[in-house]
C-alpha cells in the first residue's frame, strides 16, 4: 500500500515542474521513436494523460485513447478498478500489437498488472519508473528509489521551500 507524502517511510522527494514534465515526456518520445511503429496510443488515466498527449503529438499518433483505473486516493494505494477499459476498435484480437500505453509512473506495478492484462502485446511506457514497477514497463526515462514520492506538476502549487540545511539540522 502506498502511502502519502507525510508518511515517514516517504523521506525523498522529486517534485517535477511543468517544463521539466515536458522535457521527460519528449524524451520519452524521442526514445520510443525507434520502438514503432505504433498505431494507437493508450493513456492510463489519469497521470497518462498529458505524457500520452505529448507522445502521440512528437510520434504524429492520431488514435488515443483511454484506459481509466483507479489505484490511488491522493495518500493511499487501494483496490484496482477499471472504471473505463480500452474499446475493442483499439485493442483488436491481437492483444494490442503496434499499441502504445502510456502512463506518468510505474510505482507498485499493480496498474501496469492490470492493463498488461488487457493488452498483452502492447508496448508499455512510462515517464518514470520505481524498482517495484520497472519490470512491467518496456520503456521509461528516469528511475527514482520505491521511497520517493513524486510530485507531479498537476499535484503542487507554488509555496516556501526551507533551505535543505534548515531540515538536516531540525
Amino acid at each position: 500500500m502506498r502511502a502519502g507524502p507525510m508518511d515517514e517511510k516517504w523521506q525523498k522527494s522529486f517534485p517535477v515542474s511543468w517544463d521539466q514534465f515536458h522535457r521527460d515526456a519528449r524524451a520519452l518520445a524521442w526514445r520510443l521513436s525507434a520502438a514503432g511503429p505504433f498505431h494507437a496510443v493508450v493513456a492510463v488515466t489519469r497521470g497518462g494523460l498529458v505524457p500520452a498527449a505529448v507522445v502521440a503529438r512528437e510520434l504524429g499518433i492520431r488514435a488515443i485513447e483511454s484506459v481509466s483505473v483507479a489505484s490511488y486516493e491522493y495518500d493511499r494505494q487501494g483496490e484496482i478498478q477499471v472504471l473505463k477499459p480500452i474499446s475493442d476498435a483499439i485493442a483488436g484480437k491481437d492483444g494490442g500489437k503496434g499499441v502504445l500505453i502510456v502512463d506518468d509512473l510505474a510505482d507498485t506495478g499493480a496498474t501496469a498488472r492490470v492493463v498488461r492484462g488487457m493488452l498483452p502485446n502492447a508496448h508499455f511506457a512510462t515517464v518514470y519508473a520505481k524498482p517495484a514497477g520497472r519490470p512491467l514497463v518496456d520503456t521509461f526515462i528516469t528511475e527514482v528509489s520505491q521511497d520517493t514520492w513524486i510530485y507531479l506538476p498537476w499535484d503542487m502549487h507554488l509555496t516556501f521551500a526551507p533551505p535543505i540545511g534548515d531540515k538536516a539540522t531540525a
